[in-house]
């Protein structure tokens, strides 16, 4: 894979298609949803472009600012991740300091949710009725199930409920003012999980367009490994002091102070915690009435 594919774009790359083959997932299908999706979001007419469609929803939604959330509800359980997947995608793309001429802009929208089917009434309250800084994206499915339904009364499905649980959720929040987006499958399959896919990822594309951003690189997520590094190289330290200075005992300030790490006390502690926390790493914790005055000791 070309190093220069993210991983939150790296779902219909080998990436995603391997261990989904090895899990018995048609990849075939799935390439050939995102390809049939591909071929329409390509067009110039942006009426008949739905990812075009989808970001300047989004822009109108949150003004183009990221002033609202983004909640996701899928209303079929076999899209349960639906929701983490596009977290990443979209907070990862567009959570953004710099616009592409490099002016601080701090764009972003984050997304929240979870499936419709049994974790909507958690948090429907609040959208009915709370904070006004959202705007749900419904994710509809016509098809209940390919097999015999299940009737909870006469002439009524189980899916008859869930398919009226949203259209009711929708109806009351739109008559309450709020916003919404609807995107409706036909059935969940290996191909229109790959439409899904690519539907998302050209529309982030689009909107980071919209706004003035590269969507395809993360500094952020860079700077987030680089300090994990540096605290992977700060424990090794630690490790070091304590194990040659074994049947002694030190507080994490005294600590900070013999390996040169004055300023990062508060890191000295969290790690001397975590190593103290998990006896086979060899540390001792004497505990006092004052965290910060434990010591810990090489055994």
């Amino acid at each position: 894979m070309w190093d220069w594919v993210g991983g939150r774009t790296s779902e219909l790359s080998v990436v995603g298609l391997l261990p989904a083959a090895l899990q018995g997932f048609e990849i075939e299908s799935l390439l050939a949803g995102a390809k049939a999706c591909d071929e329409v979001t390509r067009g110039h007419s942006t009426r008949q472009n739905p990812a075009a469609l989808l970001a300047l929803a989004w822009f109108h939604a949150v003004d183009g600012k990221g002033g609202r959330n983004m909640i996701v509800i899928p209303y079929k359980d076999r899209l349960e991740l639906l929701t983490r997947y596009l977290q990443q995608l979209i907070m990862e793309s567009l959570g953004k300091r710099h616009s592409i001429t490099g002016e601080v802009v701090n764009q972003g929208l984050s997304v929240f949710g979870n499936k419709g089917s049994t974790d909507q009434h958690s948090y429907i309250q609040q959208l009915r009725d709370g904070l006004d800084d959202f705007f749900v994206t419904f994710v509809e499915v016509l098809l209940d199930q390919d097999g015999t339904p299940t009737f909870v009364e006469s002439g009524v499905t189980t899916g008859d409920y869930l398919h009226g649980f949203l259209l009711g959720t929708r109806q009351a929040l739109t008559e309450d003012g709020r916003p919404s987006v609807t995107i409706t499958i036909d059935r969940v399959s290996a191909f229109t999980v790959g439409v899904i896919i690519a539907l998302f990822e050209r529309a982030v594309g689009f909107y980071a367009n919209l706004v003035g951003i590269n969507a395809y690189h993360q500094p952020g997520v860079e700077a987030g490994k680089k300090a994990a590094g540096e605290v992977i190289a700060l424990e090794s330290r630690i490790l070091e002091f304590i194990i040659s200075n074994r049947g002694m005992a030190f507080t994490t300030t005294q600590i900070a102070n013999s390996i040169g790490a004055e300023t990062e006390e508060e890191h000295v502690f969290k790690i001397c915690e975590h190593l103290a926390a998990n006896k086979t790493r060899g540390i001792i914790k004497t505990r006092m009435a004052d965290p910060f005055c434990s010591t810990y000791l090489g055994r």
